[in-house]
């Protein structure tokens, strides 16, 4: 079977992959023994990125079969503490690769192979790209158990399925079978004058228009008064059948009297645009409300893929006398359907009788195409070209030991670098000192700070209020199953909680009698555990040493013997 494998491989390099409309509908068999019930769905809208995967519920629970979901091998393998956590890629002939995240283990084959890595590097976070020769599965292989490693918000498989370019794709066109019965929900219906000159009501400022359900999937809103240039936004998730997640949808499509205006189609993205995200949705409103909007028309800066527009970038032109009929159509993959009526009746207004937005001028003006540079007693501010969305006066201003870079509510698309001058510090005061974005509340949050010389400096996508802190005091280490002088046969796991509450934890190694001990991490529990099967432990008495720092290299030592039969 390997060699038949070996040769379809050969074959898919000097063949091209087929066309999207020709996607295998039963090459891929579920990575799971259960049905499928999903909590999260593709390109679903998450903070920063679209989501590239499907996340399929595991019942509350950890250590379900994992299985491969067609023939292949493993082509990467990669643990870390944030993100998927425990991942698996599968490499399949037909040039797709399957991903498999938040493991809570690797089936006794591939954890032996990962294992001696770990060991060798002496390393928790690791990544290798085996050969195709070293570790080949076939379709329903078990090659993991599920988990909630990583960036995880509960036990669940993370599944995705990619192309020969690395794109994520949804998973659901490639035959998969979810059952959804109901149609999208519509949230909230926006409208946004564009220019000076436009109007809703008399007002330049988004407007929110109040939707009234019809009862059979319909919604219309309320008579509004329009001018000018317009665009429209809506708020929506979809809710599958026995899961009360909230979901994102597959299709979004709109016209104005008929005429198609814009198509907005999740079916596949590059990660390269993910972020993008922030600039299709209203960034300000979901910050200050907690609820996503959908812009349906295609601003600058904007090179979605998903997005398709009919002439005028997705925007109405209202004229005067003239009454117009828009359409939003939501579609979840199953094909249901709801439909938003927004009739709009036209009003020319003298400019002095419309509300215009409030924009506060400042000393500081950047262009979203040109790179800008700002200092300020003590503080420097660089920002990059197209790390802005738009053109924008920014509010900076000195604040105590900290600096207030503009607001949270607008985005960033690279990283600023702000640079604090530590000069009046003592070289030992230093080495404490660190970087927090400070939030409205006054909370603290460490930010990767890289020091040089009398410099300090940050690199983050946020903007905020950012100030030195101090951190003197050490990790937290307490014993959870341990005791000194204890015999521990009977336990399979040597487990710790490991905490720092100012600068998080920045490193950790452990020995036993002297022998690096691998001890992963979840930083979510703060839990760090040893698993006794490793079999490192060769005699009755073992000294146990575990070190742990933080980010500003604040280190705490805990040492004590423990007992263990052979």
């Amino acid at each position: 079977m390997r060699v038949t494998f070996l040769l379809l491989l050969s074959l898919w390099l000097i063949f091209p992959l087929q066309a999207q409309q020709d996607l295998p509908q039963d090459y891929f068999a579920s990575p799971l023994e259960i049905p499928l019930i999903l909590s999260g769905t593709f390109a679903e809208l998450r903070s920063n990125h679209f989501h590239s995967g499907l996340d399929i519920k595991t019942h509350q629970k950890t250590g379900l079969n994992v299985h491969a979901s067609a023939e292949g091998y493993i082509s990467r393998i990669k643990i870390s503490r944030f993100g998927y956590g425990k991942a698996l890629y599968i490499q399949h002939p037909n040039g797709y690769t399957t991903v498999y995240a938040h493991l809570k283990k690797f089936s006794p084959t591939i954890q032996a192979y990962i294992k001696k890595v770990q060991y060798a590097k002496e390393d928790y976070e690791v990544e290798v790209f085996p050969k195709a020769n070293e570790l080949a599965v076939q379709q329903n292989e078990l090659i993991a158990f599920s988990g909630n490693s990583g960036g995880s918000g509960g036990p669940h498989l993370h599944f995705e399925i990619r192309d020969a370019s690395a794109r994520p794709m949804n998973a659901l066109n490639f035959g998969f079978d979810i059952q959804d019965s109901s149609p999208p929900l519509i949230q909230g219906v926006f409208v946004y004058p564009q220019g000076e000159n436009s109007h809703v009501n008399s007002n330049n400022n988004r407007q929110k228009l109040r939707v009234i359900p019809q009862g059979d999937g319909t919604y219309v809103t309320e008579d509004f008064n329009a001018y000018g240039t317009i665009g429209f936004g809506v708020s929506t998730v979809d809710r599958l059948d026995f899961a009360p997640n909230k979901n994102g949808v597959y299709q979004i499509k709109t016209s104005v009297n008929g005429n198609e205006l814009m198509q907005v189609d999740f079916k596949k993205f590059s990660f390269s645009e993910s972020r993008y995200i922030n600039r299709f949705i209203d960034y300000a409103y979901y910050k200050n409300k907690r609820k996503r909007v959908q812009k349906l028309f295609q601003e600058e800066n904007n090179p979605l893929s998903i997005i398709t527009t009919y002439g005028e970038k997705g925007l109405v032109h209202v004229k005067d006398s003239l009454d117009y009929n828009y359409v939003i159509k939501v579609r979840d993959f199953k094909g249901n359907t709801s439909t938003i009526k927004i009739p709009i009746t036209s009003k020319e207004v003298a400019l002095d009788g419309i509300l215009p937005k409030k924009i506060d001028t400042t000393a500081y003006y950047a262009k979203a195409s040109q790179a800008v540079a700002f200092d300020e007693d003590g503080f420097d501010i660089y920002i990059p070209k197209n790390a802005l969305y738009e053109d924008m006066y920014l509010d900076i201003k000195k604040d105590g030991e900290g600096i207030q870079v503009h607001y949270e509510e607008v985005p960033l698309h690279k990283n600023m670098t702000i640079g604090f001058d530590v000069s009046k510090y003592t070289p030992k005061d230093r080495e404490q000192l660190y970087v927090a974005r400070m939030t409205s509340w006054g909370a603290a949050y460490y930010v990767n700070t890289y020091k040089k010389n009398n410099r300090f400096s940050v690199s983050t996508k946020t903007f905020g209020k950012y100030a030195l802190k101090q951190d003197s005091a050490g990790p937290v280490i307490t014993p959870v199953n341990f005791r000194e002088n204890r015999w521990m046969s009977n336990e399979q796991e040597l487990v710790f909680k490991i905490e720092d509450k100012l600068t998080n934890i920045g490193d950790y190694r452990a020995t036993i009698n002297g022998k690096f001990i691998l001890m992963e991490y979840d930083y979510k529990t703060d839990k760090l555990v040893y698993y006794f099967e490793d079999d490192i432990i060769q005699e009755s008495e073992n000294n146990l040493k575990l070190i742990v720092l933080d980010n500003v290299g604040n280190s705490t030592t805990f040492e004590g013997t423990f007992f263990r039969k052979n």
